[in-house]
């Protein structure tokens, strides 16, 4: 596992693996995942939002991926980086 974030209220947690696969414990929902496609890079970190009803995370080459309510804001996939992405903070 490469990153975790809990809901809001702290009954649950979402784990994400290297390949973008989503596991989901306590309250925590599913809101979808990367495991079953190809991802350029491998996956470093992931931050839930706010509400607890989505969750986004980053891959080294600064792609983002979004499921429930997390907004796509960008992303820096296809763009050259000096050094990878290594981590994701909050909302």
């Amino acid at each position: 596992m490469v990153g975790i974030a809990a809901t809001p209220d702290g009954g649950g947690y979402w784990l994400v693996a290297s390949d973008g696969g989503i596991f989901s414990f306590g309250d925590a929902k599913f809101f979808g995942s990367t495991g079953a496609i190809h991802l350029n890079e491998p996956v470093v970190g992931m931050a839930a939002t706010p509400s607890g009803s989505g969750y986004r995370f980053v891959a080294t080459d600064g792609g983002i991926f979004n499921f429930g309510d997390a907004q796509n804001d960008g992303s820096l996939a296809g763009q050259h980086l000096n050094k990878p992405i290594v981590g994701m903070a909050g909302f």
